[in-house]
């Protein structure tokens, strides 16, 4: 509205008169009432600005608990997502570890099931060593005294230039030479030389180990009659090495003198098991007549434990300083007859080996008897 719209509305305005006094009064009146209904409005203004104020209030606390909680839900999120993934992680440590675990097995497995077929063949094995026959003399053993393997003891002693080896009948007149230890031998006339006795050592098996298995190139040929060895030998290759007999290409012929079979070993390692399987074969070894020998497979040995201990010989000395004046043989019985003599504390000698100054020699020690292993020369 303009300002002349607003003169003219007051120029309008009658002034006031008695005669409009119930009018003034009226329109103050009215104005009354509406000032007092601007005070209400304005007191339900300021009622509904305070109340919108403490809804924005509570919906700004009410949003902050919410942003908070949202914040801690997505930290809650995010550390179980890493411990997911660190679960994740060892789950996969441990399937990578029960797989190496499972190959591993499965690597024993096949390789227990490897020895199992090489013991099924060693027990499939009726005889790998040659038929003997045996007579029963009436003497009988218990279980414990029963020796489930034994050896016969060879062992090599090397010796030095200058000493002696004197084995005696009986141990007795050993261990009074070596309680003696000095011994004067009188050589003839006013020459003589002085020997020390000194005890022999040996290192000897005490318990030995031994893995066998099935040779695939061998066989052992048993049940063989008694003949040239050569002319033996020849015919048993001639025969084993033609393929309609089932055998092969011949690469070794062995002798086993101890036990009088023999040995084959073929160049190909098919041969050996088809010649197994029949066990008795005719062989043409004589003139126009066969003999039935028997194949059983070859078991090869291998030491797979062995302890040892250090025994001394009960009957053999060893008498060291010994010059070399006088020939070899010479030297060797004047040193013979000497120990011989009970009057140099001596007695019988069952061996005597000597080996002069700037020479190399070795003794065989052998088991002086089954019930004990000390060796004797």
């Amino acid at each position: 509205m303009s300002s002349d719209e607003d003169f003219s509305l007051v120029t309008e305005v009658k002034p006031p008169c008695e005669e409009n006094l119930e009018g003034v009064k009226k329109l103050i009146m009215g104005c009354q009432i509406q000032h007092d209904q601007l005070l209400r409005e304005q007191q339900d203004l300021v009622q509904s600005r305070d109340e919108q104020r403490d809804l924005a209030q509570q919906f700004k606390q009410r949003s902050d608990r919410l942003h908070k909680s949202l914040e801690e839900d997505r930290r809650t999120y995010a550390e179980n997502v890493q411990s997911e993934k660190e679960k994740l992680v060892h789950l996969k440590q441990q399937e990578d570890q029960l797989r190496r675990e499972i190959q591993r097995a499965e690597a024993a497995m096949r390789e227990m099931e490897a020895d199992n077929d090489d013991l099924k063949k060693q027990t499939s094995v009726s005889a790998a060593v040659p038929e003997k026959r045996v007579v029963f003399k009436g003497l009988t053993a218990g279980v414990p005294d029963m020796q489930l393997f034994d050896m016969t003891l060879r062992i090599v002693y090397p010796m030095e230039g200058g000493t002696a080896l004197i084995t005696f009948e009986e141990e007795i007149v050993a261990r009074k030479i070596l309680s003696l230890m000095k011994h004067e031998v009188n050589l003839g006339g006013e020459f003589c030389i002085t020997v020390e006795a000194k005890p022999v050592q040996l290192m000897i098996p005490s318990q030995v180990e031994i893995d066998t298995q099935v040779c695939p190139q061998r066989i052992l040929i048993s049940n063989l009659p008694t003949m040239d060895s050569e002319t033996l030998l020849n015919k048993l290759e001639i025969h084993f090495s033609k393929t309609p007999h089932g055998g092969g290409e011949v690469q070794e012929c062995d002798l086993l003198h101890d036990s009088g079979t023999v040995v084959l070993t073929f160049v190909r390692t098919d041969v050996a098991k088809g010649l197994t399987e029949t066990q008795y074969h005719d062989v043409k070894l004589e003139k126009g007549k066969k003999h039935r020998v028997k194949v059983t497979p070859f078991l090869n040995g291998k030491i797979t434990d062995l302890k040892t201990e250090q025994v001394v010989c009960p009957r053999t000395v060893l008498l060291t300083g010994i010059p070399s004046i006088m020939e070899q043989d010479s030297l060797q019985d004047l040193l013979e007859i000497h120990f011989q003599k009970s009057s140099s504390g001596g007695g019988e000698v069952d061996a005597f080996l000597y080996n002069p100054l700037g020479q190399q020699a070795s003794a065989l020690f052998q088991e002086d008897c089954p019930s004990h292993r000390e060796g004797a020369l």
